[in-house]
């Protein structure tokens, strides 16, 4: 595994468990409380990216050594294979399925990034659930079934929703006009330093 991958798990495998809402743990209950900024860099210099929020207002956010970038491309929904390893923020539904907001595709490098089922903070009530696709059923979209350790989830996946491969990202990316996603821990006097952002290529808006 490449020192960027490498890297980028570590980073991934952070905002996992804070969106996944595990700060139960005595560790994790010490740790800075973190914040999701989703919207447009206004501005970048040194160290820092001035973020206009999606809910309005901008923000300062600082980088420092440990700041992880991830690219963010668009995916197809017929490259996801059984034993494809993969996220999917959805919503429960009725019978136990979800219905998918997004899917994440994740190299093979990442397999077992953020492994589990967990709430998440796309919407109200959502979930996130890493795991590796089982059976492929095509029919009015996808359905999934995503296994990982201790469970397994059916996820529906409606023709128009999202997916985005996640890839080990650099900081020449992080450029005025990029659309991030930027998971930032907060600091004692009220500042922010980015754990991790997650950059769309090309002009990719990130769904996350």
């Amino acid at each position: 595994m490449s020192t960027s991958i490498r890297k980028l798990f570590h980073g991934v495998m952070m905002s996992a468990l804070v969106a996944g809402g595990l700060a139960a743990s005595a560790a994790m209950a010490q740790a800075p409380a973190m914040t999701g900024i989703r919207g447009a860099i206004v501005s970048v210099g040194g160290d820092k990216l001035v973020v206009k929020s999606n809910r309005g207002g901008e923000q300062t956010v600082a980088l420092d050594k440990d700041t992880r970038v991830a690219a963010i491309s668009l995916a197809n929904i017929n490259d996801i294979k059984p034993g494809s390893y993969i996220g999917a923020a959805g919503i429960p539904q009725p019978d136990g399925s979800q219905k998918a907001l997004e899917v994440h595709v994740f190299p093979p490098a990442m397999a077992g990034t953020g492994d589990g089922h967990r709430p998440f903070d796309l919407a109200p009530n959502s979930t996130m659930t890493n795991g590796t696709v089982g059976d492929v059923v095509a029919s009015s979209g996808r359905t999934l079934t995503l296994k990982y350790k201790g469970g397994e989830k059916k996820i529906v996946v409606p023709e128009d929703v999202p997916i985005v491969n996640i890839e080990a990202g650099e900081r020449s990316m992080l450029v005025a006009g990029a659309k991030v996603v930027v998971r930032a821990r907060k600091n004692a006097d009220g500042s922010l330093t980015a754990a991790s952002v997650s950059v769309g290529k090309n002009g990719v808006t990130p769904p996350m």
